[in-house]
């Protein structure tokens, strides 16, 4: 009887090693790959299961099963995160189950750049392969609205940077991201501005940042653009700012703005209108910020581009008429 014992119980240990020799086989042995890298999507709200058969689908060498008795075992089974992954020959399935726990997803980037419209903004972020775009047929009023600032302008409301992301996240997350970011920044700005601005909130300096953001080809002469404008403001004098009454123009601007423009009326015509426009004109970055909210000490009231991207800024409009005729046929403020 003892015997039929101790060769039951080597039996059992021998079918245990087994076992445990070929989970080990199975846990840590490299997956098979058609190619050195294969990239896979989970999408938002995949089950285990679900999730199992889309990497196996997207011709990762491994059974379902193996990935979903894995999990269980470990207790993760509820822990696999959605998002775009890339794995490489070598990848063990433990490796693969730590990746999608861990959620390290690959990352796409896009940029968005200082002076940009959000209509670059919009056709930058439509053109991206990796983004999911559900804003396409929306309007800026309603992502405005989806964003939380029902009302608000879009144009200027979103932080110029390069954002990363994971592949096949949704561009209004990507919007939301640059909006916050935005309103950070502006806060933080508005919190430590110069004492005795003329300007009555936060977006205002906003507005004005953008203006100074398409006026600057020389980040020397940030702060005194800006000084020019809030030296305008203060004394009631029109911000005669080309930016502004091309943004006003739209579409029907083809490049040549004309005596004509300038004498067009419209919301943003800083030539026929005084004080600020009702929106920005464009994304403003760190730079522009900061003048717009401590410009240099300057009593200059116009500036005009010396054509090497620097400005040339004058006191008196006898001087800033010499500069222009110095530099070219008719200036700037």
């Amino acid at each position: 009887m003892r015997t039929i014992f101790r060769l039951l119980l080597a039996f059992a240990s021998a079918t245990l090693l087994l076992v445990a020799a070929a989970a080990a086989y199975v846990t840590l042995a490299p997956i098979s790959l058609p190619r050195e890298q294969v990239e896979f999507t989970l999408a938002p709200g995949s089950s285990l299961r679900a999730a199992a058969r889309e990497i196996a689908a997207s011709e990762v060498g491994i059974e379902p099963w193996v990935l979903i008795a894995l999990a269980r075992l470990l207790g993760v089974e509820s822990s696999i995160k959605a998002g775009s992954y890339q794995i490489s020959r070598g990848t063990t399935p433990l490796e693969l189950l730590r990746k999608l726990t861990r959620g390290d997803f690959t990352q796409a980037e896009l940029t968005f750049i200082e002076g940009w419209t959000f209509r670059q903004m919009r056709e930058r972020i439509a053109a991206h392969p990796d983004l999911r775009h559900e804003t396409s047929a929306l309007s800026e009023d309603e992502i405005m609205h989806l964003l939380g600032a029902p009302g608000l302008a879009a144009e200027g409301a979103f932080f110029p940077d390069t954002y990363l992301f994971a592949k096949r996240s949704t561009d209004l997350d990507l919007l939301a991201r640059a909006y916050r970011a935005m309103q950070q920044h502006l806060h933080r700005h508005w919190q430590a501005r110069a004492e005795g601005l003329p300007l009555r909130d936060a977006y205002q300096a906003l507005i004005l940042a953008s203006i100074v953001e398409k006026e600057t080809g020389r980040d020397q002469d940030r702060s005194l653009v800006a000084a020019v404008f809030i030296n305008r403001l203060r004394l009631g004098m029109p911000l005669q700012t080309d930016p502004t009454v091309i943004y006003g123009l739209g579409n029907a601007f083809d490049g040549d703005l004309r005596k004509r423009d300038l004498l067009t009326d419209t919301p943003y015509n800083s030539y026929t209108r005084r004080g600020l426009p009702p929106t920005p004109i464009a994304m403003p970055g760190l730079a522009s910020l900061q003048a717009a909210l401590h410009p240099a000490a300057s009593d200059a009231l116009y500036f005009v581009a010396r054509g090497d991207g620097s400005s040339q800024f004058s006191r008196t409009l006898a001087e800033h008429n010499q500069a222009v005729l110095r530099h070219q046929k008719g200036g700037r403020p």
